[in-house]
């Protein structure tokens, strides 16, 4: 079994493992528990009260995170004539057509996030094997298959981020960085939790938001009581 670093020990007494806390509370735990030389990311995980296995209970979504996820996110485009021009200006670091498709294939992989136009697909499809198992194939209920290339880098540079519920019914996203602060996670976390509870399955029954864990890259998780999402999202709207 693993052992932990003397700063994790020491972070872990600080956090009362009976206890749920409040968004609030919970964000300033996570960031006195801080301890890494780096800027850690801030992530969240949440348990849904669904089952993954059926189409009708799956969770997938985006959410534009107000204030980003504090990281430069590198975006190529699959598009060409008019659509590339428009994406160039949008301000994607790479774009191209077929060229890039040949790229790509060849295992370039400098970047984190990839658009396509429709036309384009039917080369892009020839990618599914290097870009699906890394979460960047380009997917039209994602908004990455779009000829609205510009609104949809504009998007992503600005803090769009997208998700999936996993088997166990769990869904992970980062909401920002420790140098972030209280506020600014706080808003980060009420567009996200709107998203979840909009995207809730007519098939889900019981308890939707099952529970809500908060922590730093290498912090100790932090329960969230999920009755105070109400509150999370008054106070944001």
């Amino acid at each position: 079994m693993a052992k932990h670093g003397k700063k994790y020990r020491e972070s872990v007494k600080k956090v009362d493992r009976t206890r749920r806390y409040s968004f609030e509370e919970a964000i300033q735990l996570a960031l006195d528990c801080a301890y890494a030389s780096f800027d850690e990311t801030v992530d969240l995980a949440v348990r849904l009260g669904v089952d993954p296995r059926h189409a009708d209970q799956m969770v997938r979504g985006t959410v534009v995170l107000p204030n980003g996820v504090g990281k430069t996110v590198r975006v190529a485009v699959f598009a060409k004539g008019e659509k590339e021009k428009e994406a160039q200006e949008a301000g994607a670091d790479y774009v191209g057509s077929d060229d890039l498709v040949e790229k790509v294939q060849k295992g370039w992989l400098e970047f984190d996030k990839a658009i396509a136009t429709p036309d384009m697909m039917s080369s892009v499809g020839k990618l599914g094997r290097i870009l699906g198992p890394r979460g960047m194939m380009p997917n039209a209920k994602l908004g990455t298959v779009t000829f609205d290339v510009a609104k949809a880098v504009n998007e992503i540079k600005a803090g769009k981020i997208d998700f999936k519920v996993e088997k166990a019914g769990i869904v992970h996203a980062p909401m920002g960085k420790v140098s972030f602060g209280v506020q600014r996670l706080l808003e980060n976390i009420a567009a996200f939790m709107d998203t979840i509870l909009r995207l809730k399955p007519a098939a889900s029954k019981g308890t939707y938001l099952r529970s809500i864990a908060l922590s730093t890259t290498m912090g100790p998780g932090i329960k969230v009581d999920p009755s105070y999402v109400k509150d999370l999202l008054a106070q944001a709207s």
